[in-house]
């Protein structure tokens, strides 16, 4: 529905009201009931009512009435000229509307009064709902969509096309086109102010949903007082949507998920563009576990707590706030800052996070796209507390390895990946081919670089060695995300069971050149470097080989 609080308004009230005597308190009344119609004032055009026509309509059916026929027209705008001389019991007003469908309608609405002079009022009626209405006529409209419009893969091969949107690639286009179906009723009122009608089938989920608007063109109809068209307008078709979605890549990931419960996301991290989209690699919102040490370090490296060369001691937990965080498995864990990275050290990272803080923890979570829109829609924006509600040191650290309450899904990690590649500059995620890159710096391409070191070596000799592509440098980062309690004597009989934890990986390649970034969560199916590394592996694989 238009919102009528928000319509221009022409300032027409100084200076409009002239001549003397009655007729002046008169046109006076009507201006200012105008005045407040343009403002979307109906409380106080209520009160310029006479006390039968508030006897006979209450104010909320009065308001509800008005909003009701500026739904039915898709109104954006009073715009009321100088009021003329009563004629009888009726005041004239020239009156310009606009409107979203039928574009600009040029009517003289009649303004019944009661009383005349200074005790003049406004006797409501129907007529007065919409410029252009006579007594006992209704506004109505009669609309319709045009045929919507084709979504196109990359290399312009159909995703959906026609009435049944079918596609030649049956497989890719089930993956991410989504479906259509009737308007969710919590956006009923949206479409109706768009003037679609309300049968129209719209997109429920995926592209069909993401680029609803272009697909689906401007609607067109009939607006109509009774039987008397007011006004027409001709259906708007849709236009085509090529996408950046790359059948290859993304029949690879679909292949890498292998029919589980899994989402990966591929980008060029030189664009943006999000090459692949399979299983709910932008909708289910997990733990990310230590997939989240690339944006703890990056903030620990930034505030200049720790460096590369620094040492750490080998242990299988350290204490926090007076609570020991174990290392995933419970192995011996330490080294150099760049070892103890790679070897995914929860007792080198827990008390890192604490000491980097929440404020600094959760501003660099925040510059990595935590806490904000991803701009697409249906995309689950990913969360971490805010620094004042995060919790003790011990809920800090948690967080900083990625436990705790933080929740992030596939899509936004391959984006925190993809923004060490690109020398900390992050690619904002883009669906439709040739859109403008665009990018937000998050950190110093120094500190980028020393975050790259780290993904190198998980990939070389740590935790991700599974992801490692011959003759190609690949950087990455694993993550296995405690879902129940898998250390110490609380842990029960099955803690070593994969459906106790999360398995993540992020990757790219080449690393200096990157052309392709990958994240993949596979929930309640084990360790990252397991389950997850070969699984980017098999998808930076497809993507190289699809591009040489």
């Amino acid at each position: 529905m238009a919102p009528l609080f928000a319509m221009a308004v022409v300032a027409f009230a100084a200076g409009v009201v002239t001549g003397t005597g009655p007729g002046r308190a008169e046109r006076h009344l009507v201006t200012q009931y105008m005045t407040d119609w343009a403002h979307g004032n109906y409380a106080q055009m209520y009160r310029l009512l006479d006390s039968a026509s508030r006897s006979r309509i209450s104010e909320f059916d009065f308001a509800s009435a008005y909003r009701s026929a500026a739904s039915t027209a898709t109104l954006t705008a009073v715009v009321p000229g100088q009021v003329g001389s009563r004629q009888g019991d009726l005041l004239p007003v020239p009156v310009r509307v606009r409107t979203s469908l039928f574009g600009i309608l040029r009517e003289t609405l009649l303004v019944p009064l009661s009383g005349s002079g200074s005790d003049a009022r406004v006797r409501f009626s129907d007529d007065l709902l919409f410029p252009g209405l006579r007594s006992g006529e209704r506004l109505t409209r009669q609309v319709a969509l045009a045929p919507r419009a084709e979504l196109l893969a990359q290399n312009g091969i159909p995703l959906a096309q026609g009435p049944n949107r079918s596609s030649p690639i049956p497989d890719v286009a089930a993956e991410v086109t989504g479906s259509l179906g009737p308007i969710p009723p919590e956006q009923a009122a949206t479409y109706a102010a768009a003037g679609y009608p309300p049968d129209a089938k719209v997109g429920l989920n995926g592209l069909e949903r993401v680029f609803q608007q272009q697909l689906a063109g401007t609607p067109g109809g009939t607006l109509l007082a009774g039987s008397r068209p007011l006004a027409r307008t001709v259906p708007g078709s849709g236009l085509p949507v090529t996408t950046t979605i790359d059948p290859t890549i993304e029949r690879a990931a679909i292949t890498a998920i292998a029919g589980r419960y899994a989402g990966i996301a591929a980008m060029d991290p030189r664009t943006g563009e999000l090459l692949a989209l399979a299983g709910v690699a932008f909708s289910a919102l997990q733990p990310p576990g230590s997939t989240m040490k690339i944006i703890t370090a990056t903030g620990a490296l930034e505030a200049g707590i720790v460096k590369l060369s620094d040492t750490f001691p080998v242990l299988t937990g350290a204490p926090v706030d007076g609570v020991t965080v174990s290392n995933a498995n419970g192995e011996a864990c330490g080294g150099t800052f760049v070892q103890a990275f790679a070897n995914s050290c929860n007792s080198v990272f827990a008390p890192l996070g604490a000491k980097l803080g929440a404020a600094r923890l959760v501003n660099i979570a925040e510059r990595f796209g935590f806490n904000h829109p991803v701009g697409i829609p249906g995309a689950a924006e990913s969360l971490i507390p805010s620094a004042s509600t995060i919790g003790d040191a011990l809920a800090v650290g948690s967080s900083a390895i990625g436990q705790g309450t933080v929740q992030t899904t596939a899509l936004q990690m391959t984006d925190v990946a993809a923004t060490i590649a690109m020398g900390g500059k992050r690619p904002i995620p883009i669906l439709q081919l040739h859109q403008a890159p665009h990018f937000i710096r998050v950190t110093t391409r120094h500190i980028a670089h020393l975050v790259q070191q780290l993904m190198v070596a998980v990939v070389a000799y740590g935790t991700g060695t599974a992801a490692q592509i011959k003759g190609v440098v690949v950087a990455g980062k694993t993550g296995t995300a405690e879902l129940r309690n898998t250390q110490g004597p609380d842990a029960g009989p099955n803690a070593g069971s994969a459906a106790n934890t999360d398995a993540w990986f992020v990757g790219y390649a080449p690393v200096g050149h990157p052309q392709i970034v990958v994240g993949a969560l596979f929930p309640e199916q084990g360790a990252g470097g397991a389950t997850a590394a070969p699984a980017v592996h098999d998808v930076l694989v497809a993507a190289l080989h699809h591009h040489s």
